[in-house]
């Protein structure tokens, strides 16, 4: 028993160490979301402004790596699945990007 208890520490500092531990974390909360989601309840609609800040915030997420994050906003607002087109972003929030922009 004593030797299974440390094999489970090793293997927790080692995947804590690796950062893998998080992600885990993070896709077993999606999981379970998407799994107690109640798709029979309608959500309210989804105003234009919301899709710009969802569409931001979705962004930020990705850009960081946090892609479960970024998996519950999209199923919990009822974000379109896929991301807005970048120039429909910028030209509705009136920002004109250069070239540094582009690349964040």
């Amino acid at each position: 028993i004593l030797t299974d208890l440390f094999m489970v520490t090793v293997l927790k500092d080692t995947l804590e160490k690796r950062g893998a531990l998080g992600q885990i974390k993070a896709r077993i909360r999606a999981e379970v979301f998407n799994a107690l989601d109640d798709q029979s309840e309608p959500r309210p609609p989804l105003s234009h402004e919301n899709l710009l800040i969802n569409e931001l915030i979705r962004e930020y997420l990705e850009y960081n790596k946090y892609k479960y994050a970024a998996s519950v906003l999209t199923a919990e607002s009822g974000q379109p699945e896929g991301p807005l087109d970048r120039q429909f972003l910028a030209k509705e929030l009136n920002i004109v990007e250069d070239t540094n922009g582009k690349s964040v």
